[in-house]
């Protein structure tokens, strides 16, 4: 039996929303970005530069991203660190001027769906009296309050904290403190649930948190095993968590 929370800390992709990979080089961002370089650069380098900065980007999150001191890089610092490189100045300089409004865009995801259960859950905790907040790493915070907003479910969290607005960017345990000060609960009497071992769950018990949640999805099929960390749980979606916090509570 998990100790029964007084917060929720929550993940955004793979949790809150299912999160489908997309093109590394979405056709409607290669217009885009042709446009605000006003045609300095052909379509098919923007294409093939934005699917190789994409990369490069992913696996920065992988190896320097993933520290226990990590933090996200800017807006600005992405397109011009792992897309524009090597573009002609000009052009550079538009995309800098865009750099937050790219970025939405290649966050941005049309496909994006609450997970099953999710709503219930949400709503059974701050019916509990449980403050919710998001944490998660992103590129583009904004995207994902918008989503959270069209799915009627921005109002449920007392704070959403990412990665690109706020600094740390998990497992840096930073994130989740913050949240957590930003909710008025002592971490260690949060609950953490997250997709990722690597990045939740160790950012969990870095943090010191009450309990860590691991909600299955393709992510976390996908990731190598880290043998040294282990979850307190693991359900597979909204239902299983409204059946963990309902089994917690009622002690």
């Amino acid at each position: 039996m998990l100790p029964a929370p007084r917060a929720l800390l929550l993940d955004f992709g793979g949790v809150l929303a299912d999160a489908p990979t997309q093109p590394p080089a979405p056709p409607e961002l290669v217009a885009r970005l042709y446009e605000v370089t006003g045609g300095a650069v052909p379509a098919d380098r923007i294409a093939g530069d934005l699917g190789a900065g994409s990369r490069a980007y992913a696996a920065w999150r992988d190896g320097a991203g993933n520290t226990r001191s990590s933090v996200e890089v800017g807006h600005a610092q992405m397109w011009r660190d792992f897309v524009t490189a090597g573009w002609p100045p000009a052009a550079r300089e538009a995309v800098q001027r865009e750099a937050s409004p790219l970025a939405y865009a290649l966050t941005w995801r049309a496909a994006w769906a609450v997970r099953p259960g999710i709503p219930a859950a949400l709503r059974a905790a701050v019916a509990a009296g449980l403050p919710l907040a998001v944490v998660s790493n992103t590129l583009c915070g904004a995207a994902h309050r918008d989503f959270l907003a069209q799915a009627g479910l921005a109002d449920l969290f007392t704070a959403q904290f990412y990665s690109d607005e706020a600094g740390p960017r998990k497992p840096n345990p930073e994130l989740a403190r913050l949240a957590a000060r930003a909710v008025g609960v002592p971490v260690g009497d949060c609950w953490f649930v997250g997709d990722s071992v690597q990045r939740d769950v160790v950012c969990a018990r870095r943090a010191g948190v009450a309990a860590a949640v691991l909600m299955r999805s393709p992510r976390t099929d996908r990731e190598r095993p880290v043998p040294e960390v282990a979850p307190d749980a693991r359900i597979e979606d909204g239902h299983g968590l409204l059946e963990l916090l309902n089994r917690a509570l009622a002690g």
